[in-house]
């Protein structure tokens, strides 16, 4: 069948970069303190991604303050801190340091062999006891005279710094008020050489960091703000000059699919790609198929320029320096996609040992983070969603530099020694063993069916707290958007999506999991838990009643975990929990149709259990009775069938029924099933498959034995 595709001259003419306005409010900005005006012109510099990326660039102020101890006037250095984003950090993500005492470390300063342990001077420089540690950038600010100072890494600047063009190019468009710097590592040694720069050339306006952004200032927050938005708009109007009439990267080779195409494309490849990356933890996948990703892996250069790596060390710390690119020929060769990974983890093994250093971290994961593909985008994995999403973006600026820096000579990466020294700094290292333990499902992904109820939409939140992605399908559209609204304010909007599916038809339920395996790359969990309930005497059930449960409870736990097998072997594992029912076990008068079709899912549960063993994939069921609150099934006709079946008030009288006929006299909350279905799911019942948990407050009509 022929694939149409979209017209390369759709994307024959280079992509612009954005031009930044100021979007500084006079008025807004006049009350405000001059701690307040720093975190404000920090926030609107972050929070334009035109300026800088997600956690990139500093800021700084130096601020007169009453010394706590003495009372007396001091000058204070207010600095981003360690690891913060200036688009949505709050105060306290500045660090505070007395700047007299910060100055006075250059006095201990033993050269650039010694550089790093500058950084355990920092701690004793603090102001005011603030714990917010300060990050390596902060030379950068203190050793400058300058009140105010934005250090950022916009894509327009970077691409300048980033090409074999990019002095002459500054020269050109600045006249000489901005300064070029040739590399260097961030550190004191940084500080000590911009600022002797500086003395040695004054009146400038900021000065150009080769390979890595701009360092710039001024004497009000207002003026550095509007010096920094100015820079990188002339920088963008330069380049886009430049690339006016003309195709980025060589002009288009390979054409991109459909849009449609790409998405059912990504669906079928992600989990393939996810299975070939062994390691402790699974990965979580993000698909990106925008304009800049397109025009870049359908190109001429794009196979030179990937090769290249990413050169800004803001970059290539989410990236790694080198991406995989796969030929889009090739992408239905199973032994192919294997073969391609193991030669980027020998590759980068490789690159390991040629610049280690006895003294170095051990090799960190060496599969790939970014995966190209031509005519279809960019495929970024990471340990949980939100890192992978930010890896395709920072990659997304490497794609933005590399198209400015062709446009004025040749694109340059850094030298592969300088590369694997940020990589593997040490004082990167530690920030990385400062991290938290993950929390148990970081990396897994889960489908959770009938997701909008109670019993789906606590069951979400459970695995959502310990670390999942989720994935929520339900027939209503109504319940399963809510649910993810919900969801997502309390965990995120990385790790929670939702799609509209009747369990009973196989396009839906198809396309589902297709919805999960592109938006996350794969599955790990399922929840069967979409149900419905009716209650009548034999003789009173229509066939269209009957087929109705066994349409729901019994065919659409078969579709489901259908869908949800191919999936999970691709990963070599996952975990399939059912949705039962106390009355899977136990014989209740005037519902037979609800009751056997229940029988009839676990059962398939078992025969599941069977045939997943091989692969890895456990499947167990969690066998809930009357959880009430919450639940939308008995909010119906349900409870008044069931209240009518036992002769009392459909009313509160029905849930106090049901609790006081239990052993444990409680009601059974969805909470209570999510937890069940947690530990099932959770590699703390790794070696169970088959089993029944029974949530019923004790029944012993149901007792499996």
């Amino acid at each position: 069948m022929k694939i149409e595709t979209e017209s390369p001259a759709a994307q024959a003419e280079a992509l612009p970069f954005a031009v930044p306005q100021s979007r500084w409010n006079e008025a807004e900005a006049a009350a405000m303190t001059p701690e307040a005006l720093l975190l404000y012109r920090s926030n609107l510099l972050g929070s334009d991604l035109t300026v800088t990326n997600f956690g990139g660039g500093n800021t700084s102020a130096k601020l007169t303050a009453a010394d706590p101890l003495t009372g007396e006037p001091v000058e204070v250095l207010w600095v981003k801190g360690s690891g913060g984003d200036i688009g949505s950090m709050k105060l306290d993500g500045f660090s505070t340091l007395y700047l007299d005492k910060f100055r006075a470390t250059e006095a201990l300063y033993r050269g650039v062999e010694f550089e790093d342990e500058m950084v355990g001077y920092l701690p004793h420089c603090t102001f005011n006891l603030n714990p917010r540690a300060a990050s390596i950038d902060t030379p950068l600010h203190g050793l400058l005279p300058f009140a105010h100072i934005d250090h950022v890494h916009p894509d327009a600047l970077i691409a300048l710094a980033a090409s074999s063009g990019g002095e002459a190019a500054v020269k050109a468009i600045w006249k000489g008020e901005i300064g070029w710097l040739p590399w260097k590592r961030p550190g004191f040694e940084l500080g000590v050489q911009i600022r002797e720069y500086v003395k040695a050339n004054p009146g400038l306006r900021g000065v150009m960091l080769a390979g890595h952004g701009i360092i710039c200032w001024a004497e009000t927050a207002h003026a550095c703000y509007e010096n920094t938005v100015a820079l990188i708009a002339d920088a963008a109007e330069y380049l886009n000059g430049k690339l006016s009439g003309r195709p980025a990267f060589e002009g288009a080779a390979v054409p991109s699919l459909p849009a449609a195409e790409r998405a059912a494309l990504a669906a079928s490849l992600m989990p393939r790609l996810r299975g070939n990356m062994p390691g402790d933890r699974a990965k979580v996948g993000h698909f990106s198929d925008d304009p800049e990703a397109l025009e870049f892996v359908g190109s001429k250069a794009f196979e030179r320029l990937a090769a290249i790596g990413t050169s800004c060390p803001d970059h290539f710390l989410r990236t790694k320096i080198a991406p995989l690119t796969l030929d889009p020929a090739r992408l239905g060769d199973d032994a192919y996609l294997a073969e391609q990974f193991e030669i980027y983890r020998q590759g980068y093994a490789a690159y390991y040992q040629r610049c280690a250093r006895p003294t170095d971290p051990k090799m960190r994961d060496p599969n790939p983070v970014v995966i190209l593909v031509p005519g279809l985008g960019r495929i970024t994995f990471a340990a949980d969603k939100t890192t992978a999403r930010l890896a395709g973006e920072f990659y997304g600026n490497a794609i933005n530099v590399m198209r400015g820096a062709e446009a004025i000579g040749d694109y340059i990466g850094l030298p592969e020694q300088e590369a694997f020294d940020i990589e593997y700094w040490a004082l990167e290292e530690a920030k990385l063993q400062r991290m938290p333990a993950p929390k148990p499902l970081v990396g897994k992904v889960a489908l959770v069916t009938g997701g909008g109820g109670g019993i789906g939409r606590a069951t979400a939140a459970r695995l959502l707290s310990q670390g999942a992605c989720v994935m929520i399908v339900d027939l209503n559209a109504e319940a399963s958007e809510s649910a993810q609204a919900e969801l997502a304010r309390t965990f995120g909007r990385d790790v929670v999506r939702s799609a509209v599916c009747d369990v009973t038809d196989e396009a839906q339920v198809a396309d589902a999991f297709a919805a999960c395996a592109r938006e996350f790359g794969g599955l790990d969990i399922l929840v069967a838990n979409a149900g419905i309930a009716s209650s009548a005497p034999i003789e009173e059930t229509t066939v269209a009643l009957w087929r109705k449960n066994y349409d729901v409870l019994a065919e659409g736990y078969f579709l489901t975990s259908r869908a949800a097998f191919p999936l999970m072997k691709l990963q070599k594992g996952g975990s399939i929990v059912f949705i039962g029912s106390k009355n899977a076990l136990a014989a209740t008068p005037g519902a037979s149709a609800y009751a056997s079709a229940k029988a009839a899912s676990l059962h398939l549960a078992r025969c599941l259990a069977l045939e997943g063993a091989s692969d890895g994939i456990r499947v167990n069921t969690v066998n809930p009775d009357a959880v009430i609150r919450g639940s939308r099934i008995w909010d119906g006709d349900w409870r008044k069938e069931r209240a009518g079946a036992y002769g009392i008030d459909a009313g509160d009288e029905l849930e106090a029924f049901y609790r006081n006929r239990s052993m444990l006299k409680r009601s059974v909350l969805p909470e209570d099933i999510a937890e069940a279905v947690y530990f099932l799911a959770s590699d703390a019942s790794a070696k169970s498959t088959g089993n029944i948990i029974n949530v019923d407050a004790g029944n012993a009509q149901a007792f499996t034995r």
